[in-house]
């Protein structure tokens, strides 16, 4: 079921579709490469993301995941996907639009969608960037991580935040 909201600055929130894989693809290749750049090195950007991934790899990953797009005249500029367990596996947005509350929207949505359905906590192992957004969303740090990606070290954080019954 495809469920459309309109938002200011004319972004249209929406479920994702497979049909949007590779634009889910690029937007993650480019946030990676240049939007994460104060965060992340060179060559941790060139180990996280060495190419835009295989669409086919991305349609087995995202499909079994609830996964919200973000577009803006047609084009997607930012998604997240979550698990049916509340891991939030993806969180990014095109580099032009970093800073424009992008990731606020698709978060609030992310968030309600699991309210709905019924989750108790979601939980990420977030980047520097998603870590900023989660913190004022009331998640914790419950560690630094250093994952080792393509023979190179990494840091992102395992993080958490309990639904219950607050609104």
């Amino acid at each position: 079921m495809q469920t459309t909201s309109n938002h200011p600055a004319g972004i249209v929130l929406r479920r994702g579709e497979r049909s949007d894989i590779a634009a889910l693809t690029r937007v993650f290749y480019r946030a990676v490469r240049e939007g994460a750049g104060p965060e992340y090195s060179t060559e941790q950007r060139a180990a996280w993301a060495p190419a835009p991934p295989e669409v086919e790899a991305w349609d087995k990953r995202l499909t079994p995941q609830a996964v919200f797009v973000a577009e803006l005249d047609g084009a997607v500029i930012g998604f997240m996907s979550v698990k049916s367990d509340g891991y939030i596996d993806l969180a990014f947005v095109d580099p032009e639009h970093i800073g424009q509350g992008v990731a606020q929207l698709l978060y609030d949505r992310l968030e309600a969608h699991a309210r709905e359905t019924g989750m108790e906590r979601l939980y990420s192992d977030a980047s520097a960037r998603a870590r900023i957004l989660f913190e004022r969303q009331g998640w914790t740090v419950e560690a630094a991580q250093k994952p080792m990606i393509r023979g190179v070290e990494l840091h992102n954080y395992r993080m958490t935040k309990a639904l219950g019954d607050e609104e």
